[in-house]
């Protein structure tokens, strides 16, 4: 029975891998298209917008890909990236903007191995995976960079096009089929990120099928209204949208420095991961830091993030009466509390979940279990209490502690 549990969990597993990496491949055909489709309708500046978000993420990813690389180049694991490097193509990939499809090249050869693996194991009933913990660094990693893609990518076009759409008032095929993969990489991405973070804190306890569901549930319904109150307010302001962005966002950036974060190697490049989790809070939340009561930092949050959004709902519903034909399509009395009632129910999911679903404990104890982990190179790290943690094994450290509370 615990063979079987098991190997259905890691069959879940290489699926949801298998789904990101499709969902990954349509968003980069279906980014292409957008941008001609903004240009064959003289969307120009919605266009350069388009241009400007798809290159800032992937500057950002390629530099925290390469700064993350930088810890362990001589500890490669994956076949792929071993040959990269024997052949010195690590700096050339990340310098073409090719970095991530190489760390994603490599999860799906650790996650094929590993998948393949359970299955020689189901069938031969042995109990024991000595492959965990084999791609502890590379999967860390991944993960909170796909988070920041989700963020820096994803949520912004999602917003964009999104404001097009009410600009213009037509939805076309392509055009949604854009926002249901980038509102579905989203919600993957969380989830993965969800998912990992309990596996690497538990010691590969699995997380179930419902808490994932509930934990997708509520940031879903918490970024949804979140995302069409920043394209409702971009659609009649578009200006604004730039003055409220940079405001905002410098004031989370300012919050997430006084929870003294400690990520990365320099003080340098921590202000780039700060400024990189400002970007993330102006959408949703996440916890980066062990510093103050976790609940009552989430209360603030909600609060102040709920009053901005109904700010905005605000400016949009002054000037919505200037466009013809509106209430006709977007009634401002039905939007707003539909959209604020979707924010409510998905705090309301969150509380359930962190009152029963969450994994609680003392998370110190369960970030411990790194020191302890099967890899070789972890353990001998973990293994000089002298030295300070660093690289990967400070990262996966800091973001485990950071979810269990």
């Amino acid at each position: 029975m615990e063979e079987s549990f098991q190997f259905h969990y890691s069959l879940l597993d290489y699926l949801f891998t298998l789904v990101g990496l499709l969902l990954f491949l349509l968003d980069i055909a279906l980014d292409v298209w957008t941008v001609v489709s903004f240009y064959k309708n003289g969307a120009y500046v919605y266009m350069a917008v388009m241009i400007f978000l798809l290159l800032g993420s992937s500057v950002l990813l390629q530099v925290f890909s390469w700064l993350w690389y930088s810890d362990y180049l001589d500890n490669f694991e994956t076949k792929v990236e071993t040959f990269a490097k024997s052949h010195s193509l690590i700096k050339p990939f990340h310098f073409l903007q090719l970095g991530v499809y190489l760390r994603y090249a490599g999860v799906i050869e650790t996650s094929t191995m590993d998948f393949l693996h359970h299955i020689n194991n189901f069938r031969n009933n042995v109990r024991h995976n000595n492959r965990e913990g084999v791609d502890v660094k590379l999967k860390h990693d991944f993960l909170m960079l796909r988070i920041f893609e989700a963020f820096s990518e994803n949520t912004p076009q999602l917003t964009l096009i999104l404001s097009r759409i009410l600009q213009r008032g037509e939805l076309e095929l392509f055009t949604g089929l854009k926002l249901l993969t980038a509102a579905s990489a989203i919600a993957i991405n969380v989830a993965l990120y969800h998912r990992g973070m309990h596996v690497y804190g538990s010691k590969g306890r699995k997380m179930s099928l419902i808490s994932t569901g509930i934990y997708f549930l509520w940031n879903l319904l918490v970024i949804i209204p979140r995302v069409t109150a920043l394209a409702l307010f971009c659609s009649v302001l578009p200006c604004f949208i730039i003055a409220h962005f940079l405001s905002l966002w410098m004031l989370l950036v300012l919050v997430a420095w006084s929870q003294k974060t400690d990520h990365m190697k320099s003080p340098g490049w921590e202000w780039l991961f700060r400024a990189t989790v400002g970007l993330i809070w102006y959408f949703s939340w996440l916890n980066v830091s062990k510093k103050g009561n976790i609940k009552v930092k989430m209360a603030l949050y909600y609060s102040f993030m709920a009053l901005d959004t109904v700010m905005l709902l605000g400016f949009w519903y002054r000037k919505v009466f200037e466009y013809e034909g509106c209430w006709s399509s977007l009634n401002p009395y039905m939007v707003i509390p539909t959209l604020l009632g979707l924010y409510v129910i998905g705090i309301l999911v969150k509380i359930m979940y962190y009152t029963w679903f969450h994994p609680n404990g003392d998370k110190e104890k369960r970030a411990a279990t790194y020191d302890m982990d099967s890899d070789s190179s972890l353990e001998d790290t973990a293994a000089a209490p002298a030295q300070p943690l660093t690289g990967v094994l400070k990262r996966s450290r800091n973001m485990v502690a950071n979810f269990f509370f």
